[in-house]
């Protein structure tokens, strides 16, 4: 029978496309989602599947989670499902430390309970801090700035330590700049390709907070999906925290030559002063998770936004 995996935050940006990766390539997949933050739209295609079960939830309810995990005895589990809110981790302690530490805890013990053999987790590259130097590379001592990235850091630590005691596969994967189809422009804390996309489109200026040098590691969630779809299904994996990334600075001064050329009627880019807490600079090194997966991000920038562009609203 073929193999059923668990995919948690299923309706979210990222879930939803980490679905649809898994269905293409044959598997079977439940998805658990509160609708918190996710939306029904994200997988349209999905529900469409016979492989593909939805169940309305939050990933921490034991009533609902530990019958799953003893009804479709998982292979693996990608756990997505979080506060995605760097501000609400700051109003909301409590709720971050439920839904991005607890929660985490709540599924590796199920999985180890139920025979559930990998688990692998969405961190952040925000564990790095703003003075780590760049290209941040996993051996670099942490400085999470935030209740969020430290409520991430603290679970893959807790990960990890299942792994090393009890043998649990954990692969914690430090995204970084994760743009494409489906990302809400509506939302305080989207992206800023799709706060840009949105504005573009409508005919509207954007603004840029500082002088436009500063840089990010932007990767398509088409690649972080087959990044989370490998992780989670291929049949050796060594535990540990990876980065995902393409190892590309873009300035966004660059980003706005290339919406220039999609949007060559678009009102010039506003600046405005930095932000506090913005990080100036943000680059990855991808090589260990390369090294492990055999995958490299195939997806180029210009390509990425285009597609953007394209899929929007």
């Amino acid at each position: 029978m073929t193999p059923v995996f668990l995919v948690t935050g299923a309706a979210g940006f990222i879930g939803s496309h980490s679905v649809d990766w898994l269905l293409r390539h044959g598997w079977r997949v439940v998805g658990v989602d509160n609708l918190r933050t996710g939306r029904l739209d994200n997988l349209a295609d999905a529900r469409s599947s016979p492989n593909f079960t939805l169940v309305i939830a939050d990933a921490g309810d034991e009533a609902v989670m530990r019958p799953l995990f003893q009804q479709h005895r998982f292979a693996g589990a990608l756990h997505l499902a979080a506060l995605v809110s760097v501000p609400e981790s700051f109003r909301e302690p409590g709720l971050n430390y439920r839904l991005n530490l607890a929660t985490a805890d709540s599924l590796a013990r199920w999985c180890l309970d139920h025979d559930c053999k990998r688990l692998v987790f969405a961190s952040s590259a925000a564990v790095y801090g703003t003075s780590a130097p760049l290209p941040n590379r996993e051996s670099t001592l942490p400085q999470p700035q935030s209740p969020y990235a430290a409520a991430k850091l603290a679970a893959e630590i807790m990960l990890l330590g299942y792994a090393a005691s009890y043998g649990l596969e954990a692969v914690c994967l430090r995204y970084f700049n994760v743009y494409g189809p489906r990302q809400d422009p509506g939302s305080p804390y989207s992206g800023v390709l799709s706060i840009f996309t949105n504005r573009f489109q409508r005919g509207l200026p954007v603004t840029v907070y500082g002088d436009g040098e500063q840089t990010r590691d932007f990767i398509s969630v088409r690649d972080v999906a087959e990044c989370n779809g490998r992780a989670l299904t291929r049949q050796s994996v060594q535990s540990g925290r990876y980065n995902v990334c393409t190892g590309q600075a873009v300035s966004l001064k660059q980003v706005l030559v290339v919406y220039r050329d999609l949007f060559p009627n678009a009102p010039p880019a506003q600046f405005a002063s930095s932000r506090i807490g913005d990080i100036r600079h943000s680059l990855g090194d991808p090589a260990l998770l390369q090294g492990m997966l055999r995958y490299n991000a195939q997806t180029s920038f210009a390509r990425g936004l285009r597609e953007l562009v394209l899929n929007h609203g």
